[in-house]
């Protein structure tokens, strides 16, 4: 190898390493979002935002490389690259069991709400325009 194939497996191990790190802390929101502990997802948002941003920086340093056109011919790049997709698809794959979680969390909640105004008396039991359920706010004492 010469030195800038070795500048490019140094940055192809580097965006392995990033994508390691996506992988990790995506897991670690699914378990912030079982446990419902808003400011550990509020801190490993950041650090995901962080990691995008290393993996985006590195793609572009790869796109800038000067010999970048001639690496892509080479098996030991396919190889590498093909590692790299395994490990994004695996972090797509985990953001949509995350979102997914999100989304039922989010219905459960509403269902929710929906249950307890429900008990506060159909009487005060309105719909939004939305048709979202609500109380009506205004005290039986107010005339028009």
């Amino acid at each position: 190898m010469t030195a800038h194939a070795d500048d490019i497996t140094t940055l192809l191990n580097q965006q392995q390493q990033h994508l390691d790190v996506l992988l990790l802390l995506l897991r670690q929101e699914l378990a912030a979002l079982a446990a419902r502990d808003i400011d550990s997802l509020e801190q490993l948002t950041a650090e995901k935002i962080k990691q995008l941003q290393l993996i985006q920086h590195t793609d572009q340093q790869l796109a800038a490389h000067a010999d970048i056109a001639e690496a892509k011919t080479q098996t030991w790049f396919s190889q590498q690259v093909h590692v790299l997709d395994g490990l994004l698809s695996q972090c797509k794959q985990q953001n949509d069991v995350n979102q997914l979680t999100l989304e039922q969390s989010q219905l459960r909640l509403a269902q929710f709400k929906h249950e307890l105004l429900s008990s506060r008396g159909k009487a005060g039991l309105t719909y939004t325009s939305k048709g979202q359920p609500a109380i009506d706010n205004m005290g039986k004492g107010v005339k028009a």
